[in-house]
């Protein structure tokens, strides 16, 4: 009869068997599984390498790309608002102060003047301040001549208002809107702390340029956004036509350019370009207020469905 002792050992020796051939294996498979392993790094590295020196090359051309867009932009865009004038709105904080600047200077080079600038506060598209924005807007100081449709929707009434005091009407024989109105117009919603005026004074414009920057992330971004189209249409509607020029992420789902566009009504009513941050997208604002004088609204940019400028007007004979 076979004793414990004799299962003992056995199982230690199975045990010991096994560990060894584990070494054993383990020690004969480590160079090649090493030196495959050192290999795929190398060949990682030199991936990452060539990736870079490429983003290196890509961002060169770019600039240079983007240079010269700058250096012909007057060339291209001189004697297309010859006589015209043009009021900027920028729809929050995310817009870059010098993107406002270039667009004005390029406006400028075309041959129009820049009224003033406004900036749209978080508040003006805010649901939650929508009722005290409507009590002030409907409320018995509304300019005279001032005709607001007839809704609940805070959006529909404060763009109402505004492009009725920011923009010349286009009828023939309607009176421009009165400086004073428009001054108290834009006290009343500064004091709202829904915008603020960066420009020494606000005078009534023939087109309106609104830019926007990124998309709204919070639980109310549509409604925010929808505000917001609500105003660009009123502006085009009101005058000789508007422009929504923002970045790429603005022609996302819910960004203001991307809403604009969804919609096959609101694209025909207004133009929209997808890469103000670049000379060519200032170049495309400004010949798209042009060819919005005549009726005709594009989406121009880098994004999908777009033209990249808009073209050029014909040259005189």
């Amino acid at each position: 009869m076979i004793d414990f002792r004799y299962h003992l050992v056995s199982l230690i020796a199975v045990f010991l068997a096994v560990a060894l051939g584990i070494v054993i294996g383990t020690t004969a498979l480590n160079a090649p599984i090493l030196e495959d392993l050192e290999g795929e790094v190398a060949a990682l590295a030199e991936d990452k390498r060539a990736l870079e020196t490429q983003t290196q090359e890509l961002q060169a051309q770019l600039d240079t790309s983007d240079a010269f867009d700058q250096a012909v932009a007057p060339a291209l865009v001189a004697g297309g608002l010859t006589g015209r004038s043009v009021v900027l709105l920028a729809t929050g904080e995310d817009v870059a102060a010098e993107t406002v600047e270039e667009v004005s200077t390029l406006v400028g080079q075309a041959g129009g003047t820049v009224t003033g600038t406004v900036r749209l506060q978080p508040q003006y598209s805010d649901p939650a301040t929508a009722a005290e924005v409507q009590s002030y807007v409907t409320g018995p100081g509304l300019p005279t001549g001032v005709q607001l449709p007839e809704t609940d929707d805070t959006g529909q009434l404060v763009g109402a208002l505004l492009a009725q005091v920011l923009m010349r009407p286009t009828a023939p024989g309607a009176p421009a809107p009165d400086t004073a109105a428009l001054s108290s117009v834009l006290a009343g919603l500064r004091a709202l702390d829904v915008l603020d005026v960066e420009s020494s004074s606000v005078t009534p414009a023939d087109f309106a340029v609104l830019l926007t920057a990124g998309a709204p992330l919070e639980e109310d971004a549509g409604q925010r956004t929808d505000t917001l189209v609500d105003l660009a249409l009123a502006l085009d509607a009101a005058g000789s036509g508007a422009v929504v020029a923002g970045d790429p992420a603005s022609a996302g789902d819910t960004g203001l350019v991307g809403v604009l566009r969804a919609d096959p009504e609101n694209s025909a009513a207004v133009s929209t370009v997808d890469n103000v941050g670049a000379a060519s997208g200032r170049i495309s604002t400004v010949l798209a207020l042009g060819r919005e004088s005549q009726g005709t609204s594009g989406a121009y940019g880098t994004g999908e469905d777009t033209q990249p400028v808009p073209p050029l007007p014909a040259a005189a004979p």
